[in-house]
This record gives structure tokens, sequence and C-alpha cells, in this order.
């Protein structure tokens, strides 16, 4: 029979993911996610905010729960982690590790990690969630950088223009990036048609190139 008294320590984590010097990085707080156990009357998400403080991300979204009382029933925890992304040009503090080579993170806090990166690459997909990894304005070249890092595979900045434009996802400003040292035509800038999550194609993946 199941001890009533041996009840889990509840806390919110979050695992805040950002494209940085053309990597996807995530928000941590030494070996762990930012985070920590639950208030009385406090909702999950207020619990979430409340650790990251400043460092506001642009979408917040529950991640999943995890939970091993057989691990180690004296310090069982009930983790629920949420998913938080930060456009490329934003500078919050913090220690911000390459997901592909984080140090040893204490108890699932690594695969909480790669649960949201497999969130993001997938809702790269068929959302517009990259509207909270980009600036407020940028190229498609720009874009396309950003998108590469999230996704972990090369993307045709061609083909990226054409589906996100077709989808509705995008519009052009009407500015122009200038051209930089090495000269060329300045690029047109494009933003966001909305800064709130919508699926745009359920169906849609975006593959890795062949």
């Amino acid at each position: 029979m199941a001890d009533p008294t041996n009840r889990p320590r509840h806390v919110a984590l979050a695992v805040v993911l950002q494209v940085r010097d053309g990597r996807l990085r995530v928000l941590l707080d030494g070996n762990c996610l930012p985070g920590g156990e639950l208030r009385a009357g406090e909702t999950l998400e207020s619990c979430v905010r409340r650790h990251l403080g400043r460092r506001e991300p642009a979408h917040v979204e529950q991640l999943e729960t995890r939970s091993d009382p057989k691990r180690n029933p004296q310090t069982w925890e009930l983790a629920s982690a949420y998913l938080g992304l930060v456009p490329a040009d934003e500078t919050l503090p913090g220690d911000w590790s390459p997901v592909t080579r984080l140090p040893r993170l204490v108890h699932d806090h690594g695969a909480i990690v790669f649960a949201g990166r497999a969130r993001l690459r997938a809702k790269l997909s068929y959302t517009n969630v990259g509207f909270a990894l980009a600036p407020a304005e940028f190229t498609i070249s720009e874009l396309r950088e950003i998108y590469v890092a999230a996704l972990g595979h090369d993307v045709s900045a061609t083909n990226l223009q054409r589906v996100l434009v077709r989808r509705g996802v995008l519009e052009p400003t009407g500015g122009q990036r200038e051209s930089g040292r090495t000269g060329g035509r300045p690029a047109a800038l494009f933003r966001f048609s909305s800064r709130e999550i919508a699926i745009t194609d359920q169906f849609a993946v975006l593959r890795p190139p062949a």
C-alpha cells in the first residue's frame, strides 16, 4: 500500500531556448534548469516566471511533467517543465549553454532540455512560433540562420521564404537592410504577421535536405 504521507515536492522548471552566435542555447542556473518549488496558491506558469525574473521569454508554453518516486523516495519530485523562447537579438543575463554541449545536469534536466528542443523543432514546422526566436525585423538570410540553428539541419532561404509567405506567416516591412562592406544589393526586411502562436499547417514538416 502506498504511503499517503510520502508526497512529492512539486517544482516548476523552465527550458528557455535562444539562438545565439548561430547556435541553439539553453539558459541554465548552475547545473540545473531555472525554476523551483511552488508556493501555496501559485500556478505553475507563475512559478516559472517568478524564477526567471527579468529573463522574460517571448513565448511560454507547458512542456511536460515528470515523476519517478521509485528512484529515490526521500527526494521524490514532481517536475512540471515549461518551454520558453527568446528572440535572437535580446541579451538576457545568465549562463547560456549550447544544447549540443550540455554540462552534467541534475536529475532529468538534460532529458527535459532535449524534450524542449524536440517540441521547438516540431512547432517550427506547423506553427508560426519562429516569431519568438526572431527579432522584430529581419532579412530572409537572417531568419534562415535562426531556423538552421534551431532545426539542426540546413534550410533553403528561398524555400523558407516561399513556404512562410504562402502560409501568411511573413510580410515585408517595406524597409531594407543596407549592404555591408562587401557590397551587394540591399536585402528586403520582413516581419512575422502575428506574434501570437497559431497553427499554420498542421501536417507540415521541415525536413532536412536529402
